[in-house]
């Protein structure tokens, strides 16, 4: 690690205060976006897509999300049913505003992720990331798309696993809102601290460990790139900011050790 390396000081076993550091990660991020050139021109182009992908979201669940939940639940006729219907409202059209933010500029951003996510380790020390060729870019994105797809499965399938709650009557609707965001921002921790770790070889074993063994660093991490999908302009950066700030956070374990060096061999691999 050279002396001005932007890789956190964690400790090496779960404290505290790792929640506070997981939510920290961002800052971190942002203050190498707006430090490094790179980064920034990459961070901003990210942006772009991402805010063109946030405004057809939320058109398209305000205008459809009514609609579903017509379809579930008719809308009663008593005040306080429609109230209820209301707040039921509110918070599933909340909630997909959340999956969809999390889903679609991913996928749409894949050829980015990881020059984004090497840049950064870059700037961390003791790694090179290997030299462009068409045939490494096109393998990245197809891996990128495919390996997102699969993460993607995991999140899909918590949501299924939870939708029962909504046959509870009254608190069923709020009780899976709760459980379906705590589930997203773990969800959003292991979609960012794996990307740098497949660049690296490793197993998704491993990605689920650190997700168990540092759960609330992780949480804290998820917790800060959720919050930050509700702070208008700011969450144009959400991703480059979650991708920047899980390689911040590999290097960190790394730092720890309790991280195994990279199975992988080849040049990019060096950390």
């Amino acid at each position: 690690m050279t002396p001005n390396s932007p890789v956190p000081a964690l400790a090496p076993q779960s404290t505290y205060s790792d929640f506070f550091q997981g939510v920290g990660l961002l800052g971190r991020a942002f203050g190498l976006i707006f430090r490094t050139p790179k980064l920034f021109l990459l961070s901003a182009l990210c942006a772009l897509v991402t805010l063109v992908a946030l405004v057809g979201l939320v058109l398209l669940l305000w205008n459809y999300t009514p609609e579903l939940i017509n379809a579930i639940v008719a809308r009663p006729d008593t005040w306080y049913g429609k109230a209820l219907w209301q707040l039921v409202l509110v918070l599933t059209f909340v909630v997909l505003l959340v999956i969809g933010a999390t889903t679609v500029p991913p996928l749409l951003l894949a050829p980015l992720q990881d020059p984004l996510s090497e840049a950064t380790e870059e700037l961390c020390g003791g790694f090179q990331a290997p030299p462009f060729t068409l045939p490494a870019f096109f393998r990245g994105v197809v891996t990128g798309v495919l390996h997102t797809l699969t993460r993607l499965f995991f999140l899909v399938l918590g949501l299924v696993v939870l939708l029962p709650l909504h046959l509870i009557p009254g608190v069923g609707s709020v009780l899976w809102t709760v459980l379906v965001s705590l589930w997203t921002m773990l969800w959003m921790a292991g979609e960012h601290l794996a990307g740098p770790m497949t660049r690296h070889l490793y197993p998704f074993s491993e990605v689920r460990r650190m997700l168990r063994e540092r759960r609330a660093l992780c949480l804290g991490f998820g917790a800060g790139v959720y919050l930050l999908l509700w702070v208008p302009v700011l969450n144009t950066f959400f991703l480059p900011v979650a991708i920047i700030a899980g390689t911040l956070l590999y290097r960190g374990l790394r730092a720890t050790g309790q991280l195994p060096p990279p199975p992988s061999a080849t040049p990019g691999a060096r950390a």
